[in-house]
């Protein structure tokens, strides 16, 4: 509209310029003629104007929409990202409870593990004790037949027995008293000598685990932490020493001493990497580490548990803390 108004303003001053410019005396033709023009000219104006003002109000009315639409969507952007943050947070506690829970099931399965193997080494015992017992009968049962020695509590026949039985052949009675003459008494049999002082043994593997799972899962976390501690420190090398580990770190996790978590954790990933329990102890580590507001060392273990472990549901946990942090990952 200002563009316009200036056009109109020059046409103007254009006509004026030119109307003195004809004598004042009288009004020729040409002048007539430039009037007629000058008027022709203003219309055209006025129809451009029009024209102009028109258009401006249908661009005015399509930026208004365009306006309207990019609010619009703007709105349901940001609804679709509350939508998905939602889902997010709500498949991130899902994530959670479904991790508590299988973690709890692993546990089951570890006590149940251990009662499985103390009835077995109770059975085993029992086996072998029945076979010590029908050891020492067999001799016994041999003993007793026709054919076989004389039992244990027959006297052995001496020659004042034969004699005696050779004189029964006269009528004259047996003596038989030899048996019990001093010469046939048993040497009396030393006493043993005391047994030196036994060693302080070892706890039994299966009932020190068995007993510190059980009062983990009690929340008796100082006894349990002895008794993993105990596990740890007999048996090394076997393979509930792993999880001996892991459930130290899962102890000092719980009473939040994250340091210490993170110590016992690395023990299991560097001592113990084929343990069943390492994906889960990685896991952990990375949650301990945010715990420590150590964002970028989360960040790795989580990343690296994904390269070790991809087809766990420690993994499938790791890659959705990882996308509510809004981190990148690289596509599967």
């Amino acid at each position: 509209m200002v563009r316009s108004s200036r056009f109109r303003f020059a046409v103007l001053s254009l006509a004026l310029l030119l109307y003195p410019a004809a004598p004042a005396h009288a009004v020729s033709k040409e002048m007539v003629q430039l009037q007629t023009e000058v008027q022709q000219l203003l219309d055209m104006v006025q129809r451009l104007q029009s024209t102009v003002d028109s258009r401006f109000g249908v661009e005015q009315h399509l930026v208004e929409q365009s306006a309207d639409s990019v609010n619009q969507m703007s709105t349901l952007v940001t609804a679709m990202q509350q939508k998905l943050n939602a889902q997010s947070d709500a498949t991130s506690g899902k994530l959670d409870t479904v991790s508590g829970q299988v973690q709890s099931l692993n546990d089951s399965l570890d006590d149940l593990k251990a009662r499985i193997d103390k009835l077995n080494k109770q059975l085993q015992d029992v086996q072998s004790q029945m076979q010590t017992i029908q050891a020492q009968l067999a001799p016994a049962a041999a003993a007793g037949g026709p054919t076989g020695a004389p039992q244990a509590g027959a006297a052995t026949p001496t020659p004042g027995d034969a004699a005696g039985a050779a004189a029964g052949t006269t009528g004259a009675p047996a003596t038989g008293a030899a048996a019990g003459s001093p010469q046939d008494a048993a040497p009396p049999v030393a006493a043993p000598l005391p047994a030196p002082q036994a060693a302080v043994q070892a706890p039994p593997l299966r009932d020190t685990y068995q007993g510190g799972l059980r009062d983990y899962n009690a929340a008796h976390y100082d006894i349990a932490a002895s008794e993993f501690s105990d596990v740890l420190h007999y048996y090394p090398n076997e393979s509930l020493a792993g999880n001996a580990q892991f459930y130290l770190g899962e102890i000092a996790y719980r009473q939040k001493r994250f340091k210490e978590a993170i110590k016992n954790y690395n023990g299991v990933l560097e001592n113990f990497s084929g343990n069943p329990k390492a994906p889960a102890a990685q896991l952990r580590k990375g949650q301990a580490l945010l715990e420590l507001n150590q964002r970028e060392p989360a960040i790795h273990e989580f990343r690296s548990l994904l390269q070790r472990y991809p087809q766990t549901p420690e993994a499938l946990q790791a890659r959705s803390r990882l996308n509510a942090m809004g981190v990148r990952i690289a596509p599967r």
